[in-house]
């Protein structure tokens, strides 16, 4: 055995300790030094270890599959180049297309296949867009090619639309109440469910393999029903006169929350899954009234398994509040019963003009968008950043791990970024305005949503002709 190891091998060891201290500007500089540095600035477990401490998942499939071999490299520079892109919102750096078709408002807009920001596909990605019209269609578009993939016929305006990207499944709502599944592929009519009402609000989610449609009506009643082929599993009436336009579902999946934004004075209710997709037959449902009165907006936080923020109206005054519940289920040898714990509850500084206000989350913090402005509120009530950057009130807005995307009636878009910092946390940095076209044919954005490459929002006609801006960011 030779006493003596190679030289050669003790200095690519130590060039490759040397080289974890550095950035990825510095890495790149430091290969192009000499052969022996730049094969151990080439070295996979380096870049391997960038990709990582930058995002917590990668797509790794595209980096060994037999379609496609990329390197670590290859794969960080081209996800750094397209998120600078991204943040910086320069002409070159994204193309905007217009998507025309309907011949009526647009009521809703979703992702069918979207190219998710937690793994993304950096080299082909594929993002589908449905979208319902009181034209009484829905129609399917390719974002990145922007063309229509199918359209389905026309039928009574259509008034809601949610979807199942796990089972390529459309589910929309019509002015007769009349509930139906499309396929996403090809838009063939599944099935069809009528509730008699004329304003439906849709929630779509799955218990284990099982999948779940539970309607709220204009008439106070919950409607589940099973498969996409939309057999009745349950009813619930939670009031005689007043609307369910609040619908969410935990992300464990065992409770879904109900409220009405039309009574001041009615709290909302948590009700089990179970008690909606197979009610047993000798029992009341498993539910529970919260805490809160006059709710106008609720979203569930994720990551937690049931952690719901309530945006209702204070106690004894017209200012707005936000209250944080723990929903969970205490078992005892004969029953079970909800328990809900107030995790915290803090007063707005919105006034009493604010008519509508929209609610999302992001881990540990919640977005609140309110005529013009936007705010960021920790989880216990600190307000951690506000931004006023539109002219008109913010009609839409969509948040996820990358970026918050408001869309406002002065025609614009307005994308700001997250950001983690060490010391501070997480914070959200505005970045660029996209604009929407011009006011003399248009009146406003209506809808927005995004996946980690693309955008989507859609724009009023004032010729009653709403439009799709479809919005591609590249590498």
């Amino acid at each position: 055995m030779d006493a003596d190891p190679d030289p050669h091998y003790l200095i690519g060891d130590c060039l490759i300790y040397i080289f974890t201290f550095l950035s990825e500007e510095d890495l790149i500089s430091a290969s192009s030094v000499c052969k022996d540095w730049h094969a151990a600035g080439e070295t996979p477990w380096l870049w391997r270890r960038l990709c990582l401490q930058r995002w917590s998942f990668c797509n790794l499939t595209v980096l060994g599959s037999e379609r496609v071999k990329h390197s670590w490299k290859r794969y960080f520079l081209r996800r750094s180049h397209l998120e600078l892109s991204m943040r910086k919102g320069q002409s070159g750096g994204y193309s905007c297309k217009s998507l025309r078709g309907h011949t009526g408002r647009v009521v809703g807009l979703l992702y069918l296949q979207r190219n998710p920001a937690q793994h993304p596909d950096l080299w082909d990605s594929r993002a589908t867009v449905c979208s319902a019209s009181s034209d009484g269609t829905v129609r399917a578009w390719n974002v990145h090619e922007s063309e229509l993939l199918w359209c389905s016929p026309a039928q009574n305006p259509l008034t809601a639309i949610v979807s199942d990207e796990e089972r390529a499944v459309v589910i929309t709502a019509d002015s007769t109440g009349l509930v139906q599944t499309w396929q996403g592929q090809t838009g063939q009519n599944l099935a069809s469910f009528s509730t008699g009402s004329s304003r439906c609000t849709l929630l779509q989610y799955n218990v284990d393999s099982d999948w779940f449609l539970t309607v709220g009506t204009g008439q106070g009643s919950l409607w589940t029903l099973a498969g996409s082929s939309l057999n009745k599993a349950s009813s619930l009436v939670l009031w005689d006169t007043f609307e369910v336009n609040i619908l969410l579902v935990s992300p464990d999946k065992k409770w879904v929350m109900a409220g009405t934004k039309d009574n001041n004075d009615s709290s909302p209710k948590v009700i089990s899954t179970a008690s909606l997709t197979s009610p047993p037959e000798d029992a009341d449902a498993l539910c529970e009234w919260l805490p809160v009165t006059g709710s106008q907006a609720a979203v569930f936080v994720p990551h937690q398994p049931a952690r719901l923020a309530v945006l209702h109206c204070s106690e004894h005054s017209q200012h707005k509040a936000v209250t944080v519940l723990d929903v969970s289920v205490r078992k005892t040898k004969y029953k079970s019963e909800i328990q809900v714990q107030q995790v915290a509850s803090f007063p707005l500084t919105l006034g009493p003009w604010s008519p509508r206000i929209l609610l999302q989350a992001n881990a540990g913090n919640l977005v609140l968008a309110a005529e013009q402005e936007l705010c960021v509120y920790s989880l216990q009530g600190a307000l951690l950043a506000s931004f006023r950057e539109h002219t008109m009130p913010i009609a839409s807005i969509c948040v996820d791990s990358f970026r918050v995307v408001t869309a406002s009636q002065d025609l614009s878009l307005r994308v700001l970024t997250w950001r983690n910092d060490r010391d501070r946390g997480l914070s959200l940095e505005s970045r660029y305005h996209l604009l929407g076209g011009s006011h003399s044919m248009s009146r406003g954005f209506t809808h927005v949503a995004c996946d980690y490459s693309s955008i989507v929002a859609s724009v009023e006609g004032k010729d009653g002709k709403d439009v799709l801006k479809a919005y591609s960011f590249t590498c």
